[in-house]
């Protein structure tokens, strides 16, 4: 087995971040211990961002000075002494160091700006060919024509080739979005070899700067706004120096000002402009000269409270700043979740991960670590798209979860609420969702309908048609009707309301799928090397034993759905026939019928916990169980002892527990806690889209 995999550009600013990005994604879901190295950092003052990147991201437990061999300055030295070999035996050792610890490598080259193009060039293939690395060869389509382009890669490769290198891959990024078929037309046309090459479009937002990137360039102080806004792109530099009339025909959306700090007169008018529709949304403003703003001035703008536009002020003058900011490079950082899922959605749009795990012959690990699990959930979601509806539209975690899913092509999204208002809280968190649908209940051309067949469902229950009218006015209901409908193929709600106002409106028309009598949920609890099913640990006090044997079959069936092989513990305090009392005889009654009614499941009761993982206990309390010592679906007796349980586990053995999941329903609606994440979010809504791809079969 190939253990390392060499990424080399062949020209500046090609990308190379981004390629390093989705190859560790597409290794996250098959290797456990996976590594990053490069051979020469560019500064030796800051650390390197895509080393930080990725130890970030995929949590490398590795001290930052080991995935790197020398910076900038330590290597010129050398080569400047005539000691080009000691270089490479340097850049040898540290790697061997580093692969004592790791099952797989993957190795960025070094830049072309590090010392000169032919030197990269030369230290790349001879440092891949010492570590017996395949190459992945990233190339810059910017600004070139596809003649140019096709052209340019044939001979590098060849460069490549001539040198003895094995190619995994060749990456062409950065191409113009329209010239994409045709080069890739060009190359089938011409590329007889087995390594593919893949054409990915240019993203304005990875090549733009943030305002944190800025902010830090400039060394500046920020006087008002938060730390939301930090990730906001500057898509360009304004230097105000005209009169507010002119000033403003020159506003574009993203403009960064940048204005002396006794320019008080174009400080209120940007405020102006940003609370106008008629005007774009500027990423913020910068004042020179370090002139501090007159205290009226300053109250006037901290009196609008949804004005979130950040200030900031610089010592230096206006020229000098205006300089600094056309040098601040863009990069994918760990604390932009944004530019993560954009990277991310074009690399897994426009590379067939396959073709490249062929080309470096990776074998799945055995180990199922939390991140994998994470990232399979990502990736199974996007293979067969869904429609998932949130009703919270306009808080705005789901808004930024939102914008990751979009970008990274995992579902189709509608989001509940007042159009413009949502609308506006999107402008204000700089964010890009291109391509959701936005629906106010109360306007929709569905709203009579989705009334008229409430009144119908539940006339029964003494619903009057007024009252079902009044009823789909609330999000909840309104989005569940569209699961009922089939408009949407799920629903996720939960970050700003209660469990209960979440699935009661499933509970009284989408109601339990056939032959199952309770609506009930399961936390997928991701442990260090596997992934548990626990069951139910949110939802049902104290099911009796019919109820409990339905939990049982659900949460089965629910770990096969997210590909975790079901073996079933009927947990209690008791093993086998040992004891006896109430409690127990529940469990015992509850694993007979959920036996006779599903003996094709492996399902073992009542086991306690420490049978149940445990081989070595399992086989003095319970010798020759399939499932005891091995259990991977945990059904407990109750709702006290199962959430106390899953969170104490959450807590102790540092495990992430994704749920709640509800189980049950004729169609997927999710739960989240209010206290969620934007990663729960995420998360909940790639679950919602793969229980409904598996209700598709």
């Amino acid at each position: 087995m190939v253990s390392n995999l060499y990424i080399a550009a062949v020209d500046s600013d090609s990308g190379k971040s981004l390629v390093l990005l989705g190859i560790m994604e597409l290794l996250s879901k098959r290797i456990g211990r996976l590594g990053v190295f490069r051979p020469i950092i560019h500064r030796r003052d800051q650390p390197d961002p895509d080393i930080e990147l990725i130890r970030s991201r995929y949590q490398l437990n590795f001290p930052y000075e080991s995935l790197y061999a020398l910076n900038h300055e330590q290597a010129q030295h050398i080569v400047a002494e005539g000691h080009y070999d000691q270089l490479l035996k340097v850049i040898l050792e540290k790697y061997k160091t580093l692969e004592q610890q790791c099952d797989f490598i993957v190795c960025e080259g070094a830049d072309t700006v590090d010392v000169t193009s032919a030197f990269d060039f030369n230290l790349n293939v001879q440092v891949a060919n010492d570590l017996g690395s395949a190459i992945v060869i990233v190339a810059n389509g910017q600004g070139k024509t596809p003649e140019e382009v096709v052209d340019g890669v044939r001979s590098e490769r060849e460069a490549f080739i001539e040198e003895g290198c094995t190619i995994a891959a060749t990456i062409v990024n950065r191409v113009l979005p329209e010239d994409i078929s045709t080069i890739t037309e060009k190359f089938k046309n011409c590329w007889s070899s087995e390594d593919p090459v893949f054409v990915l479009p240019e993203e304005e937002i990875l090549w733009k700067p943030t305002i944190g990137e800025v902010a830090q360039k400039i060394n500046a102080k920020f006087i008002h706004g938060d730390g939301d806004q930090l990730n906001r792109e500057v898509h360009d530099c304004k230097v105000a120096a005209m009169q507010v009339p002119h000033f403003l025909e020159h506003i574009d959306e993203g403009s960064l000002i940048v204005t002396p700090g006794d320019r008080s007169d174009i400080l209120l008018s940007c405020l102006v402009a940003t609370l106008s529709e008629n005007y774009p949304n500027i990423a913020g403003i910068i004042l020179t000269g370090n002139i501090q703003i007159p205290l009226s001035i300053y109250k006037l703008i901290d009196g609008f409270s949804q004005w979130s536009v950040p200030i900031m002020m610089v010592e230096e003058d206006t020229f000098e700043t205006a300089t600094k900011i056309s040098q601040v490079r863009a990069r994918i950082t760990a604390d932009n979740p944004r530019k993560i899922a954009t990277a991310l959605g074009i690399f897994e749009s426009y590379v067939e991960g396959s073709k490249i795990a062929e080309r470096i012959s990776i074998s799945r690990s055995h180990r199922l670590t939390p991140l994998m699990f994470e990232y399979e959930l990502i990736d199974r979601a996007r293979k067969n798209k869904k429609h998932i509806v949130l009703p919270e539209g306009n808080e705005e975690r789901i808004l930024q979860a939102s914008e990751i899913l979009l970008r990274r092509g995992v579902v189709d999204i509608t989001l509940l609420g007042q159009e413009s208002e949502i609308n506006n809280k999107i402008a204000a968190l700089g964010l890009n969702l291109d391509g959701v649908k936005i629906v106010d209940p109360s306007n929709s051309d569905w709203y009579e309908d989705y009334a008229e067949t409430y009144f119908e469902l539940r006339k029964h229950k003494g619903i009057s048609r007024d009252c079902a009218a009044d009823m789909m006015h609330d999000n909840s209901y309104f989005a569940t009707m569209m699961v009922y409908k089939g408009v949407a193929d799920g629903m996720v709600s939960g970050a700003v309301h209660t469990t209960a106002h979440t699935i009661r409106p499933a509970l009284e028309f989408v109601k339990t799928q056939p032959g199952c009598s309770i609506v009930s949920s399961v936390f997928l609890m991701s442990l260090e090397d596997r992934v548990l099913v626990y069951g139910d640990c949110a939802v049902n006090p104290n099911p009796n034993p019919q109820q409990l044997a339905d939990i049982a079959i659900s949460s089965a069936l629910t770990a096969k759905t997210f590909g975790i092989e079901p073996l079933v513990a009927m947990l209690s305090y008791s093993t086998g026939e040992s004891g006896k009392g109430e409690d127990v005889d529940k469990v015992r009654e509850a694993t007979q019928i959920a036996q006779q009614l599903r003996p094709d499941l492996k399902i073992e009761g009542p086991i306690q916990y420490d049978a149940a993982v445990d081989e070595s206990v399992a086989k003095t309390k319970l010798p020759g169980s399939e499932v005891a010592g091995h259990a991977t679906v945990f059904i407990f007796p109750d709702l006290n002892t199962g959430n106390n349980t899953y969170k104490a586990v959450q807590r102790s053995a540092n495990a992430v527990a994704i749920g709640p999941v509800l189980q049950g329903l004729k169609k997927p609606v999710n739960d989240l806690s209010r206290g969620c994440t934007i990663p729960d979010i995420v998360n909940t809504v790639a679950i919602t889209a793969i229980q409904a791809q598996s209700q598709d079969v």
